[in-house]
């Protein structure tokens, strides 16, 4: 099987409709996502103890959004940066995306020299859990996983058959 081509780069307003239609598959609505992410992109949105900037990244098969991964700076928990949220569409998994728009983000947190990073992350999630454990996160709170060191990381890419 030909490994998949897909495109990445930054996001931007034009995008927030179809990031929210992913977010939407995996809890709420796309009226609320739609304005969740817009605020968010817009720094009128923080999560606690956030800080500037922040940055979101697509994952793009022609002029379709596959995925998305979103983070900022922050305090909270010690840290020096925050895995906001990653998404990738069901028919899409699997396929490299969330490992290929994970390594954008662990990029941009060492440019601002952000290395303890920390994510949400529901104890029932154990396929979320599962992907940041192989990308050597560790438990930090019973929501919440850390990279003490992402600069440390190993990247991990899925080889397809």
């Amino acid at each position: 099987m030909e490994k998949d081509k897909f495109l990445y780069r930054q996001a931007g307003d034009g995008d927030i409709a179809q990031m929210a239609e992913i977010r939407a598959g995996d809890w709420g609505t796309e009226p609320y996502w739609q304005e969740r992410i817009r605020q968010y992109l817009a720094g009128d949105l923080h999560p606690r103890e956030a800080l500037p900037p922040r940055v979101s990244f697509v994952g793009v098969e022609g002029d379709r959004i596959v995925g998305l991964i979103a983070g900022h700076l922050t305090r909270r928990f010690g840290c020096d940066g925050e895995l906001e949220w990653i998404s990738v569409r069901p028919e899409c998994r699997r396929r490299g995306v969330a490992a290929e728009l994970f390594g954008l983000l662990r990029k941009w947190f060492l440019e601002h020299e952000a290395r303890r990073i920390c994510v949400d992350v529901e104890p029932s999630n154990l396929t979320a859990r599962r992907f940041y454990g192989r990308h050597d996160a560790r438990d930090l709170k019973p929501h919440w996983m850390v990279w003490k060191d992402i600069g440390q990381t190993i990247e991990i890419k899925l080889e397809i058959e």
